[in-house]
């Protein structure tokens, strides 16, 4: 069984010796954060998962309160919903 951790995508690799495959991991692990950070549908999606997440605790520990968020967030969107449709018809 090895004790190795496993290097994440975005790093470079410890006791590359070679100047040329340094370069490869360097650009690769370079490639790899851009693409993490420029993937916003990735990241708007693990985002909500964690809400998702989040929100399901608060919801076992406090159901009253769960209760009393959904509603208002539904009385928001309604009213927001309602307010353009208002200003768009006048």
């Amino acid at each position: 069984m090895s004790s190795e951790v496993p290097v994440p995508r975005t790093a470079v690799p410890l006791g590359i010796a070679d100047p040329v495959e340094r370069a490869r991991a360097e650009l690769k692990a370079t490639l790899a954060a851009i693409e993490e950070k420029a993937n916003v549908p990735k990241r708007a999606g693990a985002a909500l998962e964690r809400r998702t997440a989040q929100f399901r605790r608060f919801a076992q520990r406090n159901p009253a309160g769960a209760v009393a968020v959904a509603v208002g967030a539904a009385l928001a969107v309604g009213t927001a919903v309602w307010g353009a449709v208002r200003l768009y018809t006048r």
